[in-house]
C-alpha cells in the first residue's frame, strides 16, 4: 500500500481539472507570487506536505471540500467532490438517502 499522503495526487488533479498553472495556483491560495510555483509543486511532488490551514486555502482556490484530499479511496473522493458541489439542502437530502440505505 502507498503510504505517501494522498495530497500530492489530489491537489494535481484538481489543479488541472481547474486549469490552473501551480504559479496561479499558489496566488489564488495567498502565497507569495515569488514562490507560489515552487511550493505547489513541491506539493504535488509530495516532497513537502502542506499544513491543514494550507490545505484549506487551496481547496477553496480550487472549489472542493477540503476532506477530498485526504482520502486514499477514489470512490470515497469523487463522492465527496460531487456532494461538496451541492446547495445545503441538496446535501442534506442526500445525506438522509444515504443514512436510509444504511438502516434497512
Amino acid at each position: 500500500m502507498d503510504r505517501a499522503p494522498p495530497i500530492a495526487k489530489r491537489l494535481k488533479e484538481a489543479r488541472l481539472r481547474a486549469g490552473l498553472s501551480q504559479r496561479r495556483l499558489g496566488i489564488e491560495a495567498g502565497m507569495d507570487e515569488f514562490v507560489a510555483s515552487a511550493r505547489i509543486n513541491q506539493y504535488e511532488r509530495s516532497k513537502h506536505v502542506p499544513a491543514f490551514a494550507t490545505v484549506e486555502l487551496l481547496a477553496k482556490a480550487l472549489g472542493c471540500p477540503t476532506a477530498y484530499f485526504y482520502t486514499r479511496d477514489e470512490e470515497l473522493a469523487e463522492i465527496v467532490l460531487l456532494s461538496g458541489g451541492l446547495g445545503r439542502d441538496q446535501q442534506r437530502k442526500l445525506l438522509g438517502k444515504l443514512r436510509q440505505g444504511r438502516n434497512p
